[in-house]
């Protein structure tokens, strides 16, 4: 997560809507919502930026610390958190699994897409009681430094979550089928009654009950195209409501505890700096100089693809950036040497799973978020791995390569060469300018983001000469949309994660996985193929917010180094999402390369082949991953 959206986000339901039109009313009402929700949420990343770049400098600069900083800046995180997810609900951008969806006729995948709108609307109708009820209950709770009562920052949670309700009905209201909306409701309804009508069966069922909430209505209502945070909360709430007596206010509780760590606000900070550095011309700089470089040897607009990913990896922590940053530049000029769309596309969706664990990833900000994994090993750890991997892939490169044809390619002068380095200076200086300001003590993982905007902007503005100032609002809104939906799907699977945690689930887990024979190496074996497949269901923040906190102690206990432990997780769930059929990144690298998913079906075997040999290495070798900590 790296995190990634919906390749087509508004589905076949938009398209029914525009067909269908809507009545002028519902289409006013919708571009109403979306100027109310859009510009707070902008000011709010905004306002985060300024706050924690303010923190930096009165602490490290003027050495006289703002107290109250980090809690404001908790307040507006939880209001962010949710009006992001507001914005990313009405633009249909929520993380949701299309590869099932995508299959069905055309008939079926409209029904389907209204289907997931239903569903969400049904989890938000059940869960906006205890939400209300959740903030009213923290009115008395006064928060330390600004002394003001709880409620202010617990509010978002229902304020937000009626702004979906309202998004939903307006998006159902203008898909332009009365049948196919009622029934697609109507076998919503259906489902939670026939839920209710079996609650005295289910009661006695025990732990059968995990795999009937937490395997069977998870999987099918993934597999029907509804968005994965939703589909958390409805198995969720479904299982205390159903087989519990814990009051329901605990959902909204676990969904505000994996929300509010204030490490994840580094999320939207990096997706914006992920935006910046495309819109400043840094990505392009640096893209340049390696092209320059590689660009007359056999292959080597490949290699400057793998290393341009890993270098704008390390500054953006966003994939779906990442990629959209980097294939523009060099996609024509690949294609005009002669090289087959297919293979490029494989090519970028391979170099996305190789670059998973390059600081700083929101994956790795996640994990060390929800397993108590220090931030800083991680970000350290997480160099060699990439390069292990980007090694693997280059060998492949190499191979394939090998007869090219480059006569007509002219090689460029030392003065030019000299000239793209000179440009892409300030550029290549970014990853090192945030890095020395964790190690030297100048900002915390969560603040460092905010040098690197800053340093951005000056940059763009008095180097590249490049900054669009009507781009900021919409990368403002962008950054609140991709972050909100993010930031739902860890609230709900924190949320589920308790479910598991509270039913026994992890116990048996633990027991299961310290029983296997072999040890750890079993053990890294096992968990290598569920990550893959976790990561091409779920994507890897929900399977690290749902399975980090359960097996990372197991690894403990085998003796596996918890730092070398996450790398091989990041990258067994990095080739789950960009691997095909079902890895949803395959198909954004698609989308971003403008080629059609059937042409690199092929082509990305020989890749995903060897990322697998670099991902045994790395669970073979801990030094790869703990040799520099």
């Amino acid at each position: 997560m790296s995190t990634l959206a919906d390749v087509k986000p508004g589905g076949a339901a938009d398209a029914a809507s525009a067909r269908g039109g809507g009545s002028g009313a519902l289409a006013r009402l919708d571009a109403a919502l979306g100027m109310i929700v859009e510009i707070p949420v902008a000011l709010l990343v905004a306002a985060e930026i300024i706050l924690l770049f303010s923190g930096i400098v009165a602490r490290y600069v003027l050495h006289t610390p703002i107290t109250w900083s980090d809690e404001l800046a908790s307040i507006l995180f939880l209001w962010l958190a949710m009006l992001g997810s507001v914005v990313a609900f009405r633009r249909g951008e929520h993380m949701r699994m299309t590869a099932f969806v995508g299959w069905a006729p055309p008939a079926a995948r409209a029904f389907l897409d209204v289907f997931a709108v239903a569903a969400a609307l049904g989890f938000l109708l059940l869960v906006i009681g205890p939400a209300a009820e959740f903030a009213i209950e923290e009115y008395e709770i006064v928060t330390p430094a600004l002394e003001i009562s709880n409620m202010v920052r617990a509010g978002a949670l229902p304020v937000g979550l009626g702004l979906m309700i309202a998004t939903a009905l307006i998006r159902l209201g203008r898909v332009g089928s009365v049948r196919l909306v009622a029934g697609a409701a109507a076998l919503v309804v259906a489902l939670m009654a026939a839920f209710v009508l079996l609650q005295p069966a289910l009661a006695g069922l025990g732990k059968l009950n995990l795999l009937i909430f937490f395997v069977g209505i998870v999987a099918g209502t993934v597999f029907a195209g509804v968005p994965i945070a939703f589909s958390f909360g409805l198995a969720s709430f479904g299982y205390l409501a159903l087989t519990t007596k814990v009051p329901l206010l605990v959902v909204v509780g676990r969904m505000d505890e994996g929300m509010s760590h204030l490490i994840l606000l580094s999320v939207p900070l990096f997706v914006f700096l992920g935006l910046l550095i495309e819109m400043t011309g840094m990505a392009r700089a640096m893209v340049a100089v390696l092209a320059n470089l590689l660009g007359h040897v056999r292959g080597g607009l490949s290699y400057v693809l793998i290393g341009a990913m890993y270098l704008v990896s390390g500054i953006s922590g966003a994939k779906a950036a990442d990629m959209a940053a980097v294939a523009p530049v060099l996609f024509p000029e690949m294609k005009a040497r002669g090289a087959k769309p297919g293979d490029l596309v494989a090519l970028l969706a391979a170099t996305g799973a190789q670059t998973e664990t390059i600081p700083p990833s929101i994956v790795l900000i996640t994990i060390g978020s929800v397993t108590g994994v220090s931030i800083a090993a991680l970000f350290t750890g997480g160099l060699l791995p990439g390069v292990v991997l980007a090694a693997m892939l280059c060998v492949v490169v190499w191979y394939r390569y090998r007869g090219e044809d480059l006569s007509h390619v002219r090689r460029p002068t030392g003065r030019e060469l000299g000239r793209s380095l000179v440009v892409a200076l300030p550029a290549l200086a970014l990853p090192f300018v945030i890095r020395a300001a964790v190690v030297e003590g100048v900002a915390t993982a969560t603040e460092v983001s905010t040098i690197g905007i800053i340093y951005s902007i000056a940059v763009g503005l008095m180097v590249y000469r490049r900054f669009d100032w009507r781009r900021v609002v919409p990368m403002l809104v962008e950054t609140a949309a991709l972050s909100g939906a993010i930031l739902l799907i860890i609230g709900t699977a924190t949320g589920m994660a308790w479910c598991l945690t509270r039913s026994g689930f992890s116990t048996d887990l633990a027991q299961f996985m310290a029983g296997l024979p072999g040890g750890s190496f079993t053990f890294m074996a096992v968990s290598i193929v569920a990550f893959i497949i976790l990561g091409s269901v779920l994507e890897g923040i929900p399977a690290i917010v749902l399975f980090g906190p359960l097996l990372f102690p197991i690894a403990r206990q085998m003796g596996v180094h918890e730092v070398q432990y996450a790398m091989v997780v990041i990258l067994a769930m990095g080739m789950g999402l960009f691997a095909p059929p079902f890895g949803v990144g395959y198909y954004v690298a698609s989308a971003i390369g403008r080629v059609s998913p059937d042409e690199g079906m092929r082509p990305i075997l020989g890749y995903l082949a060897a990322l697998m040999v670099g991902l045994a290495l790395v669970a073979a070798i801990p030094w790869l991953s703990i040799g520099f900590l």
